[in-house]
């Protein structure tokens, strides 16, 4: 059963692979739906802290089962002990009850050691699937923000320099327009106002 991050990722691809068209005059880049694509990535933001929760849970299970197993050995070391206390106190069979309790002591902490060998390889398995799997969800999570970015980045260099051409257009056209400073000399006026015919 997948997770609902999986299941997020798997949405974004699908919605760029199938509803987002390649721009004009090229094979690379694609038009995506901002509020769409932003509600996505909302909703992975929200959920992948709930994701790494389950995973750190699954991880604190190794400590469980290594304390499990300690206190499962404890208890067969302590019930050997108990075992070989009575069979000493006992005179007539006081040599071998010593065998016994020598075997019995051995035995609990061969399958003492045997459980916890167990137990730590299934926790560093788990510990590591874990670790393996949240490291592959935030992998996507990360190719998808990284080309969302490039992809905006892109558009907004795009901008700018389309705005600095417009820009660079309107000086030149206004330093054309530029009229001369004018003395009045051109149009003098004589002081008697008939002037000359």
């Amino acid at each position: 059963m997948s997770s609902r991050i999986e299941q997020i990722i798997e949405e974004i691809e699908e919605y760029i692979d199938r509803d987002c068209k390649f721009q004009p005059l090229s094979t690379t880049k694609i038009i995506v739906n901002k509020e769409h694509l932003d509600e996505l990535l909302r909703e992975l933001r929200m959920k992948t802290p709930d994701e790494i929760k389950r995973y750190q849970k699954i991880i604190a299970n190794r400590d469980a089962i290594l304390a499990d197993a300690q206190a499962k050995a404890d208890a067969m070391i302590e019930e050997a002990q108990v075992q070989t206390t009575e069979l000493v106190s006992e005179h007539e069979i006081m040599q071998q009850a010593y065998a016994q309790a020598n075997e019995i002591v051995t035995q609990a902490t061969a399958q003492a050691q045997e459980i916890i060998d167990n137990a730590t390889e299934d926790a560093n398995a788990i510990r590591l699937g874990a670790i393996q799997y949240t490291d592959d969800l935030l992998a996507n999570a990360e190719s998808i923000i990284g080309h969302t970015l490039d992809s905006y980045t892109t558009k907004y260099d795009g901008l700018i320099n389309s705005l600095q051409e417009c820009y660079d257009v309107v000086r030149t056209n206004r330093a054309e327009l530029e009229v001369p400073e004018d003395d009045g000399s051109q149009y003098d006026i004589p002081q008697d106002g008939l002037g000359e015919m």
